[in-house]
């Protein structure tokens, strides 16, 4: 598990339960940018929900902070129904104001590393397809297509699986 990981000026580390506020804030305006009706569920008490993320003890949640203010988060553990070698990414988010810096990169890498060390082979995630920005950033850290999950007629989303062993 990362505890914290020093990159250049950023830093990456697990997030905490009182940062779920925070967090909440930086979700919304990063899926702000690919609803263009608007935010599902803007009633959604977002700040809750990150706090149950942060609480839950099979899930992680890992936060990019630079300059003190936190600028990417990273929420994933085993989905249920899954094999223990899987991981799940759920919520994959860079501040929009902090977007082309590298710091998706580097909370990326950060992820993989904390997987390898899991033990974890294989991740999956799902992306909504008007999110074209979020699926090249994901096809370029070699994540692709997952033939065992292809979309639903209707399905708002693309499912994608990355090899975390590297195979």
């Amino acid at each position: 598990m990362i505890s914290e990981r020093v990159t250049g000026a950023l830093v990456i580390r697990t997030a905490l339960p009182a940062e779920a506020g925070t967090i909440a804030d930086l979700h919304r305006r990063a899926r702000s940018t690919y609803y263009p009706d608007g935010l599902p569920e803007a009633d959604l008490d977002w700040a809750e929900a990150w706090r149950g993320s942060l609480e839950r003890p099979d899930g992680h949640v890992l936060c990019a902070v630079a300059q003190g203010r936190i600028v990417a988060i990273a929420s994933f553990r085993t989905p249920d129904g899954a094999s223990a070698d899987t991981v799940r990414l759920f919520q994959f988010h860079v501040d929009p104001g902090h977007w082309h810096a590298g710091i998706g990169t580097a909370l990326h890498a950060a992820c993989v590393e904390e997987w390898r060390a899991d033990g974890k082979r294989t991740a999956v995630l799902d992306v909504h397809t008007d999110n074209r920005r979020a699926q090249a950033f994901y096809a370029r850290q070699g994540w692709i297509p997952d033939p065992q999950n292809p979309p639903a007629e209707g399905d708002h989303h693309l499912f994608l699986r990355f090899s975390v062993s590297g195979e």
